[in-house]
């Protein structure tokens, strides 16, 4: 049975994913922001190993995240599950002067991945808002350019991908994949959502955890257990490099390769 880490997970999809895997006999770790949120999940899944508490919002939160889960030992699979939506009216910055929808969608799952003790599988959390998603990294923190929510958001869900894909070429021993699991009716994705909710944590849970081939792969997108194309960038090394190099200059920390 696997040990499996799954960051956002205090509601939503990422409780869902952790109460899927409990019931398959996998050992979960949840994830939530605060202490208010952490008791909750406690609560709703007492069956959960442990939860870690940090604001994936600030650099020194995902390093506190990080920190606490290399303390509780390596994990089989780590679900990058945190992110945050588009309907903010206008840009929140971070007290790292960043733009706090990049922080979180972005360089979270970025530094936990360079920070954490490398696992066997790491699965990103992206959407198929990513279609439209721009690679360009003139302006990602939109300092420069007027707030579009819904592309700042798009943008973010492709880094994603561009992450998932750069990793499993630079970690050639890890399966690193990304999933969308569809529009559905969590509080990021609104009641009228028309996807199947019950569908939506399967394929992240799959990935980490299944001894099916089709599961067992790297460097692929999936939507419901199903490859998935994306934007033809995601493949480009130099893309993926580009992110990767640019997270690495925020942080100060590097997602080398593998030798």
């Amino acid at each position: 049975m696997a040990h499996v880490l799954i960051t956002g997970s205090a509601d939503g999809l990422g409780l869902m994913a952790g109460r899927l895997l409990i019931g398959q006999g996998h050992t979960v770790t949840l994830h939530a922001r605060d202490t208010v949120r952490a008791a909750h999940a406690r609560v709703v899944l007492p069956a959960a190993e442990n939860v870690l508490v940090g604001d994936l919002g600030s650099l020194d939160g995902i390093r506190s995240v990080a920190t606490q889960a290399n303390a509780t030992g390596r994990f089989d699979a780590v679900i990058h599950n945190a992110g945050i939506g588009y309907r903010e009216p206008h840009r929140v910055e971070t007290v790292d002067g960043l733009s706090q929808l990049f922080t979180v969608n972005v360089l979270a799952p970025y530094l936990l991945t360079a920070s954490m003790t490398p696992p066997d599988r790491l699965v990103y959390l992206s959407s198929g808002m990513a279609r439209s998603g721009d690679a360009d990294l003139s302006d990602p923190q939109w300092t420069d350019r007027r707030w579009s929510g819904a592309q700042a958001y798009s943008d973010s869900k492709l880094f994603d991908v561009l992450l998932a894909l750069g990793v499993a070429r630079r970690w050639p021993d890890v399966l690193s994949n990304s999933v969308e699991p569809g529009w559905v009716a969590t509080k990021m994705g609104g009641p009228g959502a028309p996807d199947d909710l019950d569908r939506g944590p399967v394929p992240q849970g799959w990935l980490a955890v299944s001894d099916d081939e089709a599961a067992k792969v790297t460097g692929r997108h999936f939507y419901h257990q199903e490859e998935r194309s994306v934007p033809a960038e995601a493949h480009e090394a130099t893309v993926q490099d580009a992110l990767l190099d640019y997270c690495a200059e925020l942080t100060g920390t590097s997602i080398r390769a593998s030798r």
